[in-house]
């Protein structure tokens, strides 16, 4: 999942960055409005963290361009404004779920979770498997034939990438995108290195091999 978070406020904005990221979340940030505006027009994000209270076009204004463009992606806005009457300017700008200052990390995140779930009609999925591995979301364990891995962050988020996409040719550009988000040199190795790390610890120890490589295009997860 793909999130930009448009917050002109740095210690808020890397909070929110690394626990997004630690979820395995790939995340873009703004620190004003007109290049969250901007972003949100040219990228399909599965959700923006929209901040009320920005330089250069305010959160509902932003808001209000967005939905006036028939872009429907999914806001949460963040506020100190507490009162009732500023929840509700909120919702009616095209907010879809509004959070005040100070917040807990764990509540914006099931929030995000939950309107992720909502804007696609479907149900959370909790467990991801394949032939002999599984991948559970919510404890962020993974076994492949019985055995436990232990997987660093990027590594559990590249595995959930590849289990969603089974059988399915992906490229770097496409992992890079996922994992680290847009603004991140396309020409760099950390794919390459990444990739490897995960195969010493899902494949390198059992006979099938799960994730191929597809020569000058990326990688296939299949047996």
């Amino acid at each position: 999942m793909h999130i930009l978070i448009i917050e002109d406020d740095k210690k808020i904005a890397a909070f929110i960055t690394r626990g997004l990221k630690q979820a395995g979340f790939a995340v873009d940030h703004a620190d004003n409005g007109e290049d969250g505006l901007r972003s949100l027009l040219a990228w399909p994000y599965d959700s923006a963290i929209v901040d009320i209270m920005l330089p250069r076009l305010d959160g509902l204004t932003l808001i209000e361009e967005l939905r006036r463009q028939q872009v429907n992606t999914p806001v949460i806005i963040l506020s100190a404004k507490h009162s009732v009457d500023d929840r509700v300017r909120g919702l009616q700008a095209g907010g879809d779920d509004y959070l005040t200052k100070p917040f807990s990390f764990s509540e914006l995140l099931a929030r995000l979770q939950a309107l992720i779930r909502r804007s696609t009609g479907t149900a959370e999925t909790t467990r991801l498997t394949f032939q002999d591995i599984s991948l559970n979301l919510l404890t962020r364990e993974v076994e492949r034939g019985g055995r436990k891995i232990d997987l660093q962050s990027r590594e559990f988020a590249l595995l959930e990438y590849f289990l969603r996409n089974a059988g399915k040719v992906v490229s770097k550009t496409m992992i890079l995108e996922r994992i680290w988000g847009y603004n991140f040199d396309p020409q760099t190795n950390v794919v390459d290195v990444l990739v490897c790390r995960l195969r010493n610890k899902i494949d390198k120890d059992f006979e099938h091999k799960l994730i191929q490589t597809i020569r000058g295009i990326g990688y296939v997860f299949k047996v």
